[in-house]
């Protein structure tokens, strides 16, 4: 039997309150890059983050905040930066629109994310050669933290500023604290397959007001103050709309639900797939609350069956499921990139496989995808 709804890996859920501030944004006909609905997201983000209140910019995407974000980090043409190698493509091409360069380093095992100890060995030799890099970015990927303190520790003997990419990762905890609040800047994401969405957009984070205001400044296209369009400095047109800012507070609302239903969601797979022990559940890293914004599971090398394979059968029945990140030292457009080892990070893409997440995922199609795996290995559904 094939799912007459194809089941999909990660789509928006609403929680109801949206539709009223979208509402008030059209009856007031605040509809464009300026209005309530923003001023307040960025507060109430703000909030949710222990942050001040005007610590947040709204902008169109995450990849926007990325870009903005290694430029109040300086970054520019010739600057080398360091960035995992297993993470979105977003996370890094902004380096090369600023005419930098992006050195790619390993992940760790315990949590797949950027490894310390490589990011330190890395560090020690370019303070040696005399020419340590521009900065630093650190992704929480899936929605599980990075190791920070031995990260920030390091970063900060040699000087060497962070942006933490938090796209994947709102309500992740390290710690006990938000991921995201952390370094100088910070990004996320609410395009319409994250935690929370608001259909497209993201968010800057920083702890300098200045910078704050510096960000909110490009992302407007740079206009000086006054009545003549003056520009002094290059900008973009990053802005988040009144309407989707709207979205966004009703999303934010439900924030911790949409959590615990993510992490319910990745606990059933393991419990309903724990006596198939080709397969294993992404790590739960001992030092943070791991969101699951994706159910991710690795594919044992002497299974039966293969993550490709896998994935075949799956889209058989009717049930979307994808590999990890592809490591960016593995893509064409990164060639002749320097990558410090990479070994783990090529070995869990070949092996990893990403289920069906959805917070909104009912129990009866969750059902049907366990079914679909354990039939796939010879087990009774």
């Amino acid at each position: 039997m094939t799912s007459k709804k194809r089941i999909l890996m990660s789509v928006p859920h609403m929680g109801g309150q949206e539709e009223t501030f979208v509402r008030e944004a059209f009856s007031t006909n605040w509809l464009s890059t300026v209005g309530p609905n923003i001023d307040s997201f960025e507060a109430e983000f703000s909030k949710r983050l222990s942050l001040p209140e005007r610590s947040a910019v709204a902008l169109g995407s995450g990849t926007a905040a990325i870009h903005l974000g290694l430029r109040l980090l300086g970054v520019g043409p010739g600057d080398e930066v360091l960035a995992p190698t297993l993470t979105f493509v977003a996370s890094v091409n902004p380096i090369g629109w600023l005419g930098g360069h992006a050195t790619f380093i390993d992940s760790e095992r315990t949590s797949w994310n950027i490894d310390p100890a490589l990011l330190a060995e890395v560090l020690e030799a370019r303070h040696r050669a005399g020419r340590l890099p521009r900065a630093v970015v650190v992704v929480h990927l899936y929605g599980q933290s990075a190791d920070l303190d031995p990260i920030f520790s390091v970063c900060a003997h040699y000087g060497v500023p962070v942006l933490e990419d938090a796209a994947e990762a709102l309500g992740t905890l390290y710690k006990g604290e938000p991921v995201g609040t952390r370094a100088p800047v910070s990004t996320f994401s609410f395009n319409g397959n994250k935690i929370i969405t608001t259909t497209g957009g993201g968010m800057l984070v920083a702890r300098d007001p200045e910078w704050v205001r510096k960000a909110r400044f490009w992302s407007t296209q740079a206009r000086n103050p006054g009545i003549a369009y003056e520009h002094t400095e290059v900008g973009y047109n990053y802005r988040m709309s009144n309407v989707l800012a709207g979205i966004g507070r009703g999303q934010l609302l439900v924030l911790s639900e949409r959590v615990r239903r993510r992490r319910e969601i990745a606990f059933t797979y393991r419990d309903a797939l724990a006596d198939i022990p080709a397969l294993s559940l992404m790590p739960q890293a001992a030092f943070g609350l791991h969101t699951n914004w994706l159910s991710v599971f690795l594919v044992d090398e002497k299974s039966p069956i293969d993550r490709d394979r896998l994935i075949k059968v799956l889209d058989a029945r009717n049930v979307e499921s994808r590999p990890v990140w592809k490591p960016m030292h593995l893509q064409p457009l990164f060639q002749g990139a320097e990558c410090v080892g990479g070994g783990v990070a090529a070995d869990l893409f070949r092996r990893g496989i990403c289920l069906p997440s959805s917070s909104n995922l009912t129990e009866g199609e969750q059902a049907y995808v366990i079914s679909t795996i354990r039939s796939a290995f010879g087990k009774s559904p």
